[in-house]
């Protein structure tokens, strides 16, 4: 007899922060509740260009994304969710390349990118450049995103270790980001959810100032996603602030429409 049908509850919640130091907010989130979708974007270049990329990104990808998960209904397969995704991910970084070769001061402006597609115990989650997406499963903290950075590169091949990489001066070099060509290099996976899985969508503005080992603490922290939101961003500041920081939670509930089935390992 086959299993019934599942279905998956999600909790939002984000808030972006200028920081203690950047005249500007150059990070920009959007979240559909309806469609399930999480989106986070860190903006580059000069004036006020950063803005106008992060902004155009998560935009123009939520519209495009809300309006084809509500017409494909509850379930759509993985993999048109994926080519989808890739899709809405492609003509974004066409509009941001277009906007920056027509209008002078909007010349190399770029942004990372994370985006979280959450469609019943599934997620799509595609990703530009070094902003983050970390799971909270059991208590233990995972990146499940890998950084698309000029230092991430230099750890794997071995020329630095992860401790030299926090001296390095190079840190915030990334090696890909939406816009800044006439094609976008997206990363895409795809994951199980399990019920309770904690997911955080950050900037760097975050993991720069924040260990690892204090983002996990926070996060277990028995509170409101507002709170750990709140709380995640005020220790970014207290640690120097020296970037936009943007902190986007999404909390897996429980399942619905299980019946003694436990869920597989990712």
């Amino acid at each position: 007899m086959a299993p019934a049908p599942t279905s998956m509850t999600y909790e939002f919640f984000a808030r972006t922060d200028q920081g203690r130091v950047r005249p500007n907010n150059e990070d920009a989130v959007a979240i559909d509740h309806g469609t399930q979708i999480a989106i986070l974007a860190d903006g580059m270049g000069g004036y006020n260009a950063g803005e106008v990329a992060s902004a155009m990104a998560t935009d123009f990808i939520r519209t495009e994304m809300v309006c084809w998960l509500t017409q494909a209904g509850a379930s759509p397969p993985s993999s048109e969710v994926r080519q989808v995704l890739e899709c809405c991910v492609e003509r974004a970084n066409h509009a941001i390349w277009d906007a920056s070769r027509a209008t002078p001061r909007y010349a190399g402006m770029g942004t990372t990118l994370v985006v979280a597609v959450f469609h019943g115990n599934r997620l799509t989650l595609g990703h530009i450049g070094d902003s983050r997406c970390y799971r909270l499963r059991a208590g233990a903290l995972q990146q499940i995103t890998r950084d698309h950075s000029w230092i991430q590169e230099q750890i794997d091949a071995g020329l630095l270790t992860p401790r030299q990489a926090t001296f390095s001066t190079q840190r915030n070099l990334v090696t890909r980001a939406l816009g800044v060509g006439p094609s976008a290099m997206m990363e895409v996976n795809e994951f199980q959810v399990a019920p309770d899985d904690l997911f955080l969508l950050c900037t760097d503005g975050l993991t720069d100032m924040v260990p690892d080992a204090d983002l996990a603490h926070m996060l277990r922290a028995p509170l409101a996603l507002e709170e750990k939101t709140a709380r995640l961003i005020d220790s970014a500041n207290a640690h120097g602030g020296r970037d936009n920081v943007s902190v986007l939670l999404v909390q897996a509930g429980k399942r619905q429409g299980l019946h003694n089935h436990a869920p597989h390992p990712e």
